[in-house]
Formats: structure tokens, C-alpha cells, sequence
């Protein structure tokens, strides 16, 4: 008999059908009423034992954590919640589950815990439904990009530059760590590496994207990337996944037109796939808040957030006018901000940023022109000198989740832009080459993929939509 999905079972509401399934013993009550799930929906399936009364010892090993084969006649469930049930003729224990040492029981666990169990969280309702949605986010990423006529690729892991500057790199090396060779300054000789010089892991895709943006037209990487920054905060991870489109002949309103397209667009996507989850999520989501100091709690549910960014036009601002009225509101006035506005030139906080789109505007807001000096070193230097063209895109709840810029496509701009900021030349030359050999006008954004499954599953914390967290002091799995 052929196997079935438990989702594809619930969904056709077959009566009275032979039917063989496998998964997981969620619950186990009465030696008679089981509830399996196989982790193809946030459902699980009544199964009814109703044959002859089985042997004590069987029966024992019949626990939460259990995996098992049933087999039986699909009829209509007597009990509330769902329309089918199985009425099993038939049982094959084919992993069993030691009742006193599995860890995820039915009951509430707190999201600590349950990290520390990441291997075995999935089984947990709220993280399947939280992977099955990064899984058909991850697809409607791909699946946009594919329609719009993006080539896909594959931008390196390892690499010897520092895309944005920073220096929180994970250095890659074969270098015997208690001898390591040395050049004629005493430091590590890296010219003896396995690459022949200092190599990275890489914190974006976006230079080498770039290269094939200049030959392709329209490309995106969609890959992991790496950053070494000491930070044990709910927004942080080592190790995350980046979406990186680049376009050639895009100025900065193209690079912000397709950005807001491609957002409405997989968001409306995964409110229609993931229904069942996202209700799930959404009651989740409202008793986490309930819980919260009222001051604290958000204005929106998670359903209301999402369809608040697809509904809504994006407001597009100027940095300098963000600043006016960040300057000039009455939090700041009030000194409420924990980061004073009262000067242009500052990077704005997740608190500016929340302000401008929840309270001040009621919109998704696209800020641009940032101050250079803020900003990357590939970013378009405008006309006025002091800015760059540079935008990020505002959720409610969130912040910034997007970030993006026009290149600098002049070559005497882009090399004076490199000395100013104290970075090696010789290490981009072939960054420098493209704008040598027909360069044109061209932009690209960046978006962490974890901070979109956290902005549309509603988790607090940004280890809890990835499956493995990679963090300080946290390699364990």
C-alpha cells in the first residue's frame, strides 16, 4: 500500500479509503488514541486503535518520540478539530522512543532549552511550522528571481577581501597553528598557506555578484556568509544565508523598485502557502505579547504585520528628512530614545527606524542618501559630495531588513573612495578592472534571509529561524 503525506490525508478528506502512514507519536492517551505527525503539516492525525487489545510490552514502547508505520480505513472523526481519522488495523514500531530520556515531552519547553536540543526541535509544533515556512521562502526567493529573468550563482565561501570593511572575518588556513612559518617580521607567513595568502570566509557575494552582474545583466546569489563579530544578542548569528541580487544599467530607483516588488512578492506568496502555520504562529505570536509590559508589546499581530507591508506603498524618505524629523519628535524631544537624535551624520538604531515607519509615517519605509561616511566604500558618491546612494528598506516590528546602494561605476571616484578609507587596492584589483572594461551604471541590495523568516514567523530571537545557530561559544551541532 502506497504511503501517504499526513497533509495530503487532512486535505482530501477521503472516507472510508485504505491508508498507510508513517511518523512521529506526538501524543499517546487511553492505549487507544494516537496522534501522529510525519512534519508535512502543523496537523497532526487522530489514529484510532481499535483492534484486538495489544500486548503490554508493545504498548510500552508506543511513547512521544516514537517512530511508527500505521495502516487502517480513513472514516469521519467523531471528536472536534479535524474530519478524518484512522481507524488502525495495523502497527510496525519502526523507531522506538525512551519515554524517561526523550527531551521534547508534550508540554511547554522555553526556546533556551530547545536550543540546546536543536537536533530534536523540529518535532516541536512551532519549529516545524517555522521551517516549513523558511523552506517555501527560501523557494519563492528562487522562484521570483527566476521569472524576473535573474541568472542564478554561486559567489565564493572563501575569499581574500573584506566586502564591507568591517574585519570580523573567520580567517580559513592550514597553517600549523604551534608553528606556523614566519616571514622576515616574525608574523605569520601566509605566502606558505594552502591559498598563498591570507583567505576568509566570506561575509557577502555582493563584489564577486558584481563581476557577473557586468556580463550577465541580471544576476542573484543566494548563499551562506560568515561574520566574527563577538555578539551574543537576539539579532546576531556567525553563520546566516544572504539574498544579493546585482543589476546592470539599474540607477537607485530601479535598485528600490524591484527590492519593494520582490518583498510584496514573496511575502504574498508564503501568506498563501503557509497558511495553517502562520495562523499557528499568529496565536503564538499574540499570547508572547500578552506577556509583555503593555509599553513593550507590538501595535500589530503577525498576520496583521505581514499583510501591513503588502497592502501599504512604501514611503520613500531622504536620510536628511528622516533625520529633521527623528530630530524634532516628541520621543526625542522627551528624551525617550535610548540613542539622542541631534545631529545629521549619525547611523540611525532599530529604534529611529521603528518610529519612522509604526508611528510617523503608518507605512514600509525606503530611506536614501545616506552620509558617505557611513556607508560602504562601493556606494555612488552623489553630486552633493556628502552623501552616497545608498537605501534600506523599514519593517514595523523589525527595522532595517534590506539594505542596498548604486555602485560607484567611475574609477577615479571608486579609487579615491578605497584611499580615503584606508583599504588595500592591490586586493580589488579586478574589482577595480570592471570599471575599466565597459563599466555602466548598476546597484544591487542585500537581505539577510533569518531576518525575514524572523520578521514572518514572529520569533523574538534570530537562533530560532535557522536550524543549526551558529553563535560565540556555540558550535555544537
Amino acid at each position: 500500500m502506497k504511503q501517504k503525506k499526513i497533509k495530503s490525508i487532512l486535505e482530501s478528506n477521503a472516507i472510508d479509503k485504505k491508508c498507510s502512514v508513517q511518523g512521529w507519536v506526538r501524543t499517546f492517551r487511553a492505549n487507544r488514541f494516537l496522534a501522529l505527525n510525519d512534519g508535512s503539516t502543523i496537523e497532526n492525525l487522530q489514529c484510532v486503535l481499535d483492534f484486538e487489545k495489544l500486548d503490554d510490552s508493545f504498548l510500552k514502547q508506543i511513547n512521544t518520540g516514537a517512530a511508527i508505520k500505521l495502516s487502517g480505513i480513513l472514516s469521519e472523526s467523531l471528536g472536534s478539530g479535524q474530519k478524518v481519522e484512522l481507524q488502525v488495523s495495523n502497527l510496525k514500531i519502526l523507531g522506538s522512543s525512551d519515554p524517561e530520556l526523550y527531551p521534547i515531552q508534550p508540554k511547554r519547553h522555553s526556546l533556551e532549552f530547545l536550543r540546546e536540543k536543536a537536533h530534536l526541535r523540529v518535532r516541536t509544533a512551532t519549529f516545524s511550522a517555522v521551517m516549513r515556512i523558511r523552506s517555501a521562502l527560501s523557494f519563492a526567493v528562487h522562484q521570483f528571481f527566476q521569472q524576473e529573468g535573474f541568472f542564478y550563482i554561486n559567489t565564493p565561501i572563501i575569499t581574500g577581501n573584506d566586502a564591507e570593511g568591517a574585519g570580523e572575518m573567520f580567517r580559513v588556513s592550514t597553517l600549523d597553528l604551534k608553528n606556523p612559518p614566519k616571514d622576515e617580521i616574525g608574523n605569520p607567513d601566509f605566502k606558505q598557506d594552502f591559498f598563498g595568502k591570507e583567505t576568509n570566509l566570506t561575509v557577502s557575494g555582493q563584489l564577486e555578484a558584481e563581476a557577473y552582474a557586468l556580463g550577465l545583466g541580471d544576476v542573484y546569489t543566494f548563499g551562506p556568509t560568515f561574520r566574527a563579530e563577538n555578539s551574543n544578542t537576539s539579532r546576531h548569528l556567525a553563520e546566516f544565508w544572504m539574498i544579493e541580487p546585482e543589476m546592470a544599467f539599474y540607477d537607485l530607483n530601479d535598485n528600490m523598485d524591484l527590492a519593494e516588488k520582490f518583498i510584496t512578492s514573496v511575502l504574498k506568496n508564503v501568506l498563501e502557502s503557509c497558511k495553517k502555520d502562520l495562523k499557528f504562529l499568529d496565536e503564538r505570536f499574540a499570547k508572547e505579547e500578552s506577556s509583555k509590559p503593555v509599553k513593550e508589546r507590538s501595535s500589530m499581530g503577525l498576520i496583521q504585520k505581514i499583510e501591513f507591508v503588502i497592502k501599504n506603498d512604501y514611503r520613500r524618505v531622504s536620510y536628511t528628512e528622516a533625520i529633521d524629523i527623528l530630530r524634532n519628535s516628541k520621543p526625542n524631544k522627551k528624551k525617550k530614545f535610548k540613542y539622542p537624535v541631534n545631529e545629521w551624520g549619525i547611523d540611525l538604531q532599530s529604534e529611529h527606524e521603528r518610529f519612522l515607519v509604526e508611528k510617523h509615517f503608518n507605512c514600509p519605509v525606503i530611506l536614501y542618501d545616506y552620509p558617505a561616511n557611513i556607508k560602504a566604500f562601493y556606494m555612488r558618491r552623489s553630486d552633493d559630495g556628502k552623501t552616497v546612494r545608498a537605501m534600506d528598506i523599514l519593517f514595523p516590528g523589525i527595522g532595517e531588513i534590506v539594505g542596498g546602494s548604486q555602485r560607484e561605476e567611475r574609477l577615479d571616484v571608486l579609487k579615491e573612495r578605497i584611499k580615503e578609507m584606508d583599504i588595500n587596492a592591490d586586493e580589488l584589483w579586478w574589482y577595480l578592472d570592471l570599471r575599466k572594461f565597459g563599466s555602466v551604471p548598476h546597484s544591487g541590495f542585500g537581505l539577510g534571509f533569518e531576518r525575514l523568516v524572523q520578521f514572518i514567523t514572529g520569533m523574538g530571537n534570530i537562533r530560532d529561524v535557522i536550524p543549526f545557530p551558529r553563535t560565540p561559544q556555540n558550535a555544537a551541532f
